[in-house]
């Protein structure tokens, strides 16, 4: 096949997908996770059925699909905030922290949450986003800003836990106060 009818049909397929997800998001949203079926999103995304089966299985696979959609989004929000070439290496963190946290508030509770966050796609952006604090936190005790007698993979773990508060939280005040706290334990001894 020649190359523009590929990418148009690749077009197509992104197209389809994207709409499939938005769709069933708003859907759970709208009806609950035990409310939405293949037929609704079917119809609400103006696509056959038996399209939508040769992308997806069932209404579960299609959410985890928008969830590692999400995942990709936000750890791209947070590695373009680690890049901002105006910040040292702990108002860095502090921000990355920051986001990260607010994500998570914004998040909290939810039942698609609860069915979400496990699984090997939830893991595997666990590890990375760990890797993304300790490299942070090597760098910002190289750099003399944050402490070095505690290595930067315990820091990154103590981090990740610490922020997970953020989703008791009634407000983002307290989800600022929290990185705040946590930022403490970073600055040494």
């Amino acid at each position: 096949m020649p190359k523009l009818w590929n990418e148009t049909i690749e077009e197509h397929r992104r197209a389809v997908r994207d709409a499939t997800l938005d769709t069933t998001a708003a859907l759970v949203a709208k009806h609950g996770l035990r409310g939405v079926t293949m037929s609704q999103i079917a119809q609400e995304t103006g696509i056959g059925r038996a399209t939508l089966y040769k992308y997806y299985p069932d209404v579960e696979s299609i959410l985890i699909a928008w969830h590692e959609r999400l995942i990709e989004e936000h750890l791209s929000r947070l590695t373009e905030v680690r890049d901002r070439g105006d910040l040292t290496a702990s108002e860095r963190l502090a921000a990355v922290l920051e986001m990260y946290a607010l994500i998570l508030h914004e998040h909290r509770g939810s039942e698609l949450a609860a069915l979400l966050h496990h699984g090997p796609h939830f893991d595997h952006a666990q590890q990375h986003l760990h890797r993304l604090l300790a490299n942070m936190v090597a760098d910002g005790a190289a750099q003399g800003e944050l402490r070095n007698d505690v290595g930067p993979d315990e820091l990154a773990a103590y981090c990740l836990h610490a922020t997970s508060a953020a989703t008791t939280l009634t407000s983002t005040a307290a989800v600022k106060r929290l990185i705040d706290v946590t930022l403490g334990g970073h600055r040494g001894k």
